[in-house]
């Protein structure tokens, strides 16, 4: 009888990186290798230290079923069920937008102005897996926070976020289209949003694995900027007249961004880069506000 191949730690990751490249996958290597440390449940490393480890038939299995779901452009993220962002595992599912690094530093500079300011009462539109809003109630626990989306297949992700990440009891978790189902008698002290932005004709463009996300999470309209205007807009009844406006934006989308904030009354506008030094968060406030007298403390 013909033995069946023995399938290492180093043959199974090259094949896998071969076949990743034939379909087009960005980074062949690195996702194999993450997603057999998802069925080894092991760090990446160890693949280097055991890299003549053989692969029983169970393994094997569900391997197969993670590379045939990413060969189809299934987001690593809803193929593992977790993305990292700051210092906690967030769960995802095909309900939510994946939570990118770049997000990261809107969070940082949002909870420095929140911690300078006082800031209790927060906002998070079109919450999502609530990785905004769950990691500065992480960081901020004098706060409080409100999570609006229009899913509500999202808003139970975010609450189960909430709760595996201790601050389920100062988050309250509203279904609504904006700001349509909030009590308008509630002011805010920060309004934070990772609104959608991409223009409507350029999502057939995106990067295959990208297009699987929600759509609702990514089409901002003719322009983008939709959900920025609407969102603007309802400042005047929203937030505090002391407060805080923060949003992550498109490409090239800083300074229209800027500009609407400025026309509604914010006149105190700043942007932050992110990591490849793109113009990726805009931050706005009314003139003789503590964010408006430190906003570079929390933007540079």
């Amino acid at each position: 009888m013909e033995n069946k191949p023995l399938w290492t730690i180093t043959r199974v990751l090259e094949w896998t990186k071969q076949y990743f490249a034939n379909k087009g996958i960005e980074n062949p290597r690195l996702d194999a290798e993450i997603l057999l440390c998802a069925v080894l449940k092991c760090e990446r490393i160890t693949l280097y230290v055991h890299f003549d480890q053989p692969l029983d038939d169970t393994e094997l299995a569900e391997y197969r079923g993670y590379v045939t779901r990413r060969a189809n452009q299934e987001p690593l993220a809803y193929i593992l069920g977790t993305k990292a962002f700051m210092k906690h595992s967030f769960k995802v599912t095909p309900a939510v937008l994946v939570p990118r690094p770049e997000t990261e530093l809107l969070v940082e500079s949002v909870a420095k102005a929140a911690v300078g300011a006082g800031a209790e009462n927060l906002l998070d539109i079109g919450t999502g897996s609530g990785a905004i809003i769950v990691s500065l109630l992480d960081i901020l626990p004098q706060s409080k926070g409100t999570a609006v989306d229009i899913s509500a297949a999202a808003l139970v992700v975010a609450g189960e976020n909430a709760e595996n990440i201790g601050v389920s009891e100062r988050l309250t978790l509203v279904e609504s289209d904006l700001f349509s189902k909030l009590d308008c008698n509630k002011k805010f002290d920060i309004i934070v949003s990772n609104p959608p932005y991409i223009p409507a004709a350029a999502i057939a463009g995106l990067a295959a694995d990208v297009q699987k996300e929600p759509l609702g999470a990514l089409d901002g309209g003719a322009d983008g900027l939709d959900f920025y205007r609407r969102i603007v807009s309802g400042c005047e009844i929203w937030l505090q007249p002391d407060g805080l406006l923060a949003f992550e934006v498109g490409i090239d989308q800083a300074q229209s961004v800027c500009q609407l904030c400025r026309q509604a009354g914010l006149i105190v506008t700043a942007v932050r880069k992110d990591y490849a030094e793109i113009e990726r968060m805009v931050f706005a406030t009314r003139e003789g506000t503590y964010y408006a007298d430190h906003l570079l403390e929390f933007t540079s």
